[in-house]
């Protein structure tokens, strides 16, 4: 398992009955989580002095319960960029940590390369991966639905001190902003793609993840330049594996570009007990 282990701001303090003990700069949340089917006895003391814990509804959806004041942003920092924090309505706080093996592999990559490069961000939510590309010396293209994400990431480019850095902003659906980028020709030499199971474009379109994603890698192929660097592909959705997404990679890219494939769960470290949560998949062809 890849890990995400260089955070200073965020920890994962302790996991037990469904839930997550985290610690976000000086704030203690409690968030659900599906695949904590354990009892550890939540025996740290923090559990019962949190700052806040997010109740999940039968209904859908759900609400934080605030024990203590709890801003409604604040930030913390990963290296040398800043994220903006702000507790959202579906549990959610703007960063997934264990993201940040991604990010660091996809900066390392772009450093080792003496040459100006694209990178193409698909669903890029709040932009964490888009920054860390920024800060790498990249040109960015951030694309997300949402007109509140792209914004939320706009922000924290302010925040990290990259505003001036070359990126374009784009609240669009990502399948047919790829399909207007291959007619107007334009190329890319790393793709990040982190697409959700299910979700709805800025004109109502719907988007299952096991019927579009074969496509969709199919035509960002087509945008890859000639000597492309990478493609991640990241995932939360349950039923797809991570050597699923590893063979659709080895059919769309391996067999044409050769370079090499590679797939994995990532996760964090739990601080007091010193095991992994598995937090998502990822599978990577790098050049």
């Amino acid at each position: 398992m890849r890990l995400s282990e260089n955070w200073k701001d965020y920890e994962l303090i302790d996991t037990s009955d469904g839930e997550r003990l985290e610690r976000w700069g000086d704030i203690i949340l409690i968030r659900p989580d599906p695949q904590i089917i354990w009892s550890s006895g939540k025996k740290n003391p923090l559990w019962r002095s949190a700052h806040a814990r997010y109740h999940r509804s039968s209904k859908g959806g759900g609400h934080w319960e605030q024990y203590k004041r709890v801003p409604d942003r604040w930030t913390i920092n990963y290296e040398n960029l800043v994220f903006n924090i702000k507790p959202m309505g579906f549990k959610h706080t703007g960063v997934f940590p264990e993201q940040a093996v991604n990010w660091d592999f996809a900066a390392e990559k772009i450093k080792s390369e003496k040459r100006p490069l694209r990178i193409l961000n698909l669903f890029g939510y709040t932009g964490c991966a888009t920054l860390s590309c920024l800060n790498a010396g990249a040109f960015v293209c951030h694309v997300d639905a949402s007109k509140g994400m792209v914004q939320w990431a706009k922000e924290n480019s302010q925040s990290s001190s990259l505003a001036e850095r070359p990126v374009r902003w784009l609240v669009d659906d990502c399948v047919k902003f790829v399909q207007r980028e291959i007619r107007r020709g334009n190329k890319y030499d790393g793709i990040i793609m982190d697409p959700p199971s299910y979700g709805r474009g800025p004109g109502g379109e719907v988007w299952k993840l096991e019927e579009q994603l074969y496509p969709l890698v199919s035509l960002c192929r087509q945008v890859m330049s000639d000597d492309p660097l990478f493609f991640i592909l990241n995932s939360y959705t349950t039923g797809l594996s991570p050597a699923v997404m590893e063979y659709l990679l080895g059919v769309l890219l391996k067999t044409e570009l050769g370079g090499k494939i590679s797939s994995d769960e990532i996760g964090l470290k739990v601080t007091d007990t010193g095991l992994v949560l598995p937090c998502g998949s990822t599978a990577i062809w790098e050049k």
